[in-house]
């Protein structure tokens, strides 16, 4: 994943894009980087990383370090950006937020032809920042490049630029993926990821692009350069999971959205009389909270925290790369509360279950610490395929989720044709899956927030709603 800050004001800017930019450090673990334009100094750039430190350790000497009216800053899980990049068009400062999956195929095609050179990264792949640049590159104009690129590039592509003369232009991708807004203070525009980023900084919401849309401002106006299309996939797991609680996107709060999804997650329960009557509520910090509250509400059941993160010195920016590292510092940062566990049956509501890794060790956590039941239940359906739009569950392929995992189990390759049975808890297929993840998993109950379900707790039209990784549908 990955997340945006950028402004142009009539002074410094800097100040603004470092705590702006801070704010969407819970969207990517890796690298950050920040640019700027001065019209003395023309553009700058500062790019690290970030992954035993957060955004503001590597970044708080920027104030010294760069210097302008405009600056953008990202921060990511993948490719080190913004680039700087000397084109027809000028030179510019580039972000590009979202996902490449035929980039061999658009360097051949369109690249390699003209002499056309990628600097190699790490194991072999290519920064996909440089090569959405690329493609702009190809047409006469940023408007027309952007167009190139969103049509050309199998997958998403939001682009945020900084030209040569101060100017931020933003596009945001072509269905609408995922969010862009856009702030006005008195004294410039700003454009963010994140709805919350700018109203802190003092900017109030100005505009929400729409798909495809692509505007150009200054510190003194907005302008429209490409107008919105109308059909929209946004990201469904913007609310269940990675989007900030207090940030608000297609008009539709995060935190309004999870409690609500929890409420119709213990109408589900109570519907089939089970988890009737648990000792307490509590969810998978820090995600799954909202959608626990929401549970407890509905259930009349208490919400109680069994066990607290400990985020003092294992923070959420130190993100080990070995899954069994990463296993070993989410087992650190649990501290239980032994007179909220011990002979207590408890009921989870966990954001997602992807791999299920964390969650089991989670689970046997609780038992050896005196847990006499533990229910869990997951705010969004079963996840059948890795996200091909974002970079969100794209480590490894759909046979390392636990869904598709465990279907292959049960009955190997014909499985596949029964996906959608096996997603609905009142088919046989159904039952059957989450009865195995349970004994797999140690779990007393198991069960997943229906498509139905959750499509109602966001609220917005089926058709604007990327659901791909629930039930593969584009």
């Amino acid at each position: 994943m990955g997340g945006f800050f950028g402004a142009v004001l009539k002074e410094d800017a800097i100040s603004d894009v470092f705590f702006g930019t801070d704010y969407h450090s819970h969207l990517g673990t890796r690298r950050a980087g920040v640019a700027a334009y001065d019209p003395e100094l023309g553009l700058q750039r500062k790019i690290h990383s970030i992954q035993n430190s957060p955004f503001r350790t590597k970044f708080e000497h920027v104030y010294n370090e760069t210097k302008g009216t405009a600056a953008i800053g990202c921060i990511s899980d993948y490719d080190p950006q913004p680039l700087l990049i000397r084109s027809r068009n000028g030179s510019y400062a580039i972000i590009f937020v979202g996902a490449i999956n035929n980039s061999e195929e658009l360097i051949t095609r369109y690249l390699l032809g003209n002499s056309g050179q990628f600097l190699p990264m790490n194991g072999g792949g290519i920064n996909n920042t440089e090569l959405a640049a690329a493609l702009i590159n190809q047409k006469e104009s940023f408007v027309d490049g952007i167009k190139f690129a969103q049509e050309q590039i199998d997958g998403s592509a939001s682009i945020i630029i900084l030209t040569e003369n101060g100017k931020i232009i933003a596009a945001r991708d072509k269905l609408g993926r995922l969010p862009i807004l856009i702030g006005k203070r008195e004294d410039g525009f700003c454009v963010s990821f994140e709805s919350f980023a700018y109203q802190k900084l003092g900017f109030e919401d100005y505009k929400e692009l729409g798909p495809a849309e692509i505007v150009k401002f200054t510190a003194n106006e907005l302008r429209v350069l490409s107008e919105p299309k109308q059909e929209m996939k946004i990201c469904s797991f913007l609310w269940a999971y990675y989007g900030y609680p207090t940030s608000t996107y297609e008009g539709v709060n995060v935190e309004v959205m999870r409690c609500r999804n929890g409420e119709l997650l213990a109408e589900q329960d109570r519907k089939n009389n089970v988890a009737q009557d648990v000792d307490s509520v509590a969810g998978v910090p820090d995600s799954g909270v909202p959608h626990a509250i929401g549970y407890a509400n509905n259930a009349h059941a208490p919400y109680a925290r069994p066990f607290i993160k400990y985020t003092p010195t294992w923070s959420r920016s130190f993100t080990p790369t070995k899954q069994a590292e990463r296993v070993k510092v989410a087992k650190m940062k649990q501290i239980p509360v032994p007179d909220l566990i011990k002979d207590k049956k408890l009921l989870f509501v966990d954001d997602s279950i992807v791999r299920g890794t964390q969650l089991k060790e989670t689970v046997e956590f609780l038992y050896n610490n005196g847990a006499k039941e533990v229910h869990i239940r997951s705010a969004c359906p079963p996840i059948m395929f890795s996200c091909k739009y974002l970079n969100f569950t794209r480590s490894g392929g759909d046979m390392e989720l636990i869904a598709r995992k465990t279907i292959l189990e049960l009955e190997g390759p014909e499985g596949e044709k029964h996906i959608e049975e096996y997603a609905d808890a009142s088919t046989e297929r159904g039952k059957k899956l989450r009865d195995t993840i349970c004994k797999k998993m140690n779990f007393t109950s198991l069960e997943f927030q229906s498509l139905e379900g959750i499509i109602k707790a966001i609220g917005l039209p089926k058709c604007k709603l990327c659901t791909y990784c629930w039930n593969g549908k584009e």
